[in-house]
């Protein structure tokens, strides 16, 4: 009786910690989402006065023209050339790391595969790690990875303010083609005015509960059981700050957010897993206040809102209830499945943060997804695989808009109405890109898996060794890892073995497509449209701020989203479970 309830305590508290935490992020996110919507307006804020001139010094040793305005082409030839030059940099210091400053502990260099899978996961907001930060990556390299983690996500909000300059209806053109703003400009005022100011006080209030910010070299501690241990620490808590707010996700150590050094207690899990979908969140209200369409953006928070919560709710119970397997052995689990989980934590916190890291392109952990019970494998690989419930940090905004159209297309079809969005009419060319990149995402994946499950059935001399579980849950091991690369997420069933040439080209050139080309279609779709005639609402309108519309939305995610995946999770989590 005593055990009974305890174990009932246990789990209220676990639950209010939850909806504290969603309570909490609700409370953020909403006058966030104002105070983005009026920085990419370029209306006046109160960090103005000091980051301004920080601004102007960019501007002027970049030799960037701000009053210049661009079309949505030259905005994404310059998020291209941004991220080209970028990479280059990464590799050049990822391949000469052993002998760069900044290497107490005297890590080696990458070799060229893992340099390039790297370095293409962190300008990609992906931040998948086929190594283990203590080890493989010297203080340059994490500085440099760090600086990264701002860039992709000051991009990635930057060609989100794009589209949505883009859905306005009254513009200025010239030469009949819609401006939509300069694209250098939203890209400062992003890591200037959201990012560095929130990761600031994030990192300090990290370090105040114990997490390192040093530039010395490991540390030697005897631990309680009078062992003598090398500790590695570094400037851990700056990396961790950005990491969690930019959806970017990647550890300064090997275990991320489970080690204790990144996330030392239940407040600092509790802040961040807030941060995880902050600004995904606050894009959306950022949406209403530049459109001056509030509603349409409550009814997007709505769908997206709903489909978080049909992951995260089954998730969280079944892996309190303890897993079926070690519960017919006869053992008690009062505290939930905890395998691979950190008692600071529990398996409520832990299954929560596996959803919020999978339905963002945030990738961190602070339990070993490997280790959660089937079902809830499941769901962490649907939040990737549908990849609009939120998402990262601005192209989350993007996959949802290409099932806007989708689902605005389809609309009128039913209605027998000549599509239209905003006052815009959807023809054949939007339609085209927008099943090319609904398409893609599935693509990527089962082509991927494909081709890594016939090479391990074909040559276990080659690639036998790839998977230490082999069978249902190997199988999902290497769904979980190209899911995870095109979701731009990070997050991995770790018991594959993926430091290698095949696992790093491989995951790089499906983390290279699943990033770009799923920016590149939206902001076509976007500027095609921008440049439309727009079409004053009538009473036959379609309108897609209503819960209707918003019905139809997430039914299109369902049918050409989900059931893609289907089959392949008949093979992988759902025959685990059912085995």
């Amino acid at each position: 009786m005593i055990s009974k309830k305890i174990n009932y305590s246990i789990m209220n508290s676990e639950i209010v910690g939850i909806l504290a935490m969603f309570a909490l992020l609700l409370l953020l996110a909403i006058p966030l989402g104002r105070y983005i919507g009026k920085v990419f307006n370029l209306e006046t804020t109160w960090l103005d006065s000091i980051f301004n001139p920080l601004d102007r010094l960019f501007f002027r040793l970049s030799g960037v023209n701000t009053a210049k305005e661009m079309n949505w082409k030259q905005h994404l030839t310059a998020f291209l050339t941004i991220n080209l030059v970028w990479f280059l940099l990464a590799m050049f210091v990822l391949t000469n790391m052993s002998w760069l400053p900044l290497n107490p502990d005297g890590n080696p260099s990458m070799s060229a595969d893992l340099a390039f899978n790297t370095a293409v996961s962190f300008i990609s907001n992906t931040n998948l790690q086929h190594y283990s930060g203590e080890s493989g990556m010297s203080y340059m390299g994490q500085l440099v990875l760090m600086l990264f983690q701002f860039i992709s996500a000051g991009c990635g909000m930057a060609i989100c303010a794009v589209v949505f300059f883009a859905m306005k209806t009254q513009s200025e053109s010239e030469n009949g083609e819609k401006l939509l703003g300069n694209f250098y400009t939203l890209f400062i005022r992003s890591c200037t005015r959201i990012l560095f100011p929130i990761s600031l006080v994030v990192a300090v209030l990290l370090l105040w509960y114990g997490t390192p910010m040093t530039f010395k070299g490991k540390e030697t501690m005897i631990t309680m059981q009078g062992d003598t241990v090398q500790v590695s620490r570094g400037p851990v808590a700056a990396f961790v700050a950005i990491k969690q707010l930019g959806t970017n996700g990647g550890g300064f150590f090997g275990p991320n957010s489970a080690h204790p050094l990144e996330n030392p207690n239940y407040c600092t899990n509790i802040i961040q897993t807030v941060l995880i979908l902050l600004i995904p969140i606050s894009m959306v209200f950022a949406l209403g206040y530049i459109l001056k369409r509030r509603r349409l953006s409550w009814v997007i928070f709505g769908v997206m809102t709903f489909g978080f919560l049909l992951l995260a709710i089954p998730s969280v119970v079944m892996e309190m209830k303890g897993n079926p397997a070690i519960a017919k052995l006869g053992i008690q689990q009062n505290m939930g499945s905890m395998e691979g989980k950190e008692v600071r934590f529990g398996s409520a916190a832990s299954a929560y943060w596996a959803i919020n890291t999978t339905c963002t392109s945030n990738g961190s952990v602070n339990a070993m997804h490997d280790s959660v019970t089937p079902l809830t494998g499941m769901f962490a690989m649907l939040g990737m695989m549908i990849n609009a419930f939120y998402g990262g940090v601005g192209v989350g905004f993007l996959s949802f808009y290409i099932f806007i159209i989708l689902a605005v297309f389809i609309s009128g079809l039913m209605v027998g109405r000549t599509p239209e969005f905003l006052g815009k009419k959807i023809e054949a060319r939007e339609m085209k890109i927008a099943m090319i990149i609904a398409l893609l995402h599935p693509f990527l994946i089962l082509v991927g898996t494909a081709i890594s499950s016939y090479l391990y059935a074909h040559d276990q001399a080659t690639y036998g060794g790839w998977l230490n579980n082999p069978g249902y849950h190997g199988f999902g091991e290497m769904l979980y890892e190209f899911t995870s690369s095109s979701a731009n997420n990070g997050s991995g069933f770790e018991g594959l073995g993926d430091n290698t040439p095949f696992w790093n080209i491989a995951c790089g050139i499906v983390m290279l497509l699943g990033r770009y080309l799923p920016i590149i279609g939206p902001v076509a779709i976007a500027g095609i449209l921008a440049n439309k005639k727009y079409i004053p609402e009538s009473a036959g309108t379609l309108r897609t701020d209503t819960t209707t519309f918003g019905v139809m939305v997430f039914a299109v995610i369902a049918l050409v989203a989900a059931l893609s995946f289907f089959p392949a999770l008949t093979l992988g989590p759902l025959a685990e479970y059912f085995h």
